[in-house]
């Protein structure tokens, strides 16, 4: 699985999971792909995105699994 974690320490600038546009999906993609050349891996390859924003001593986290299916 490839995982994408995006943290904020507020959402003045948007949430985490805004910051994971196609850019970032493209470059997980060429990430999971040359992985996948050099381990010969062969079987599926999952995403996630887990943002994470920071409230003062406070953690909001959320989770998408297949967040570009």
């Amino acid at each position: 699985m490839v995982v994408e974690v995006k943290t904020r320490s507020g959402d003045a600038f948007g949430t985490p999971l805004e910051g994971v546009g196609a850019r970032k999906r493209h470059a997980l993609m060429a990430a999971a792909a040359e992985y996948r050349a050099l381990s010969e891996w062969r079987g599926p390859i999952h995403y996630a995105v887990v943002g994470v924003t920071i409230h003062e001593q406070k953690f909001e986290v959320e989770l998408i699994e297949d967040p570009f299916g």
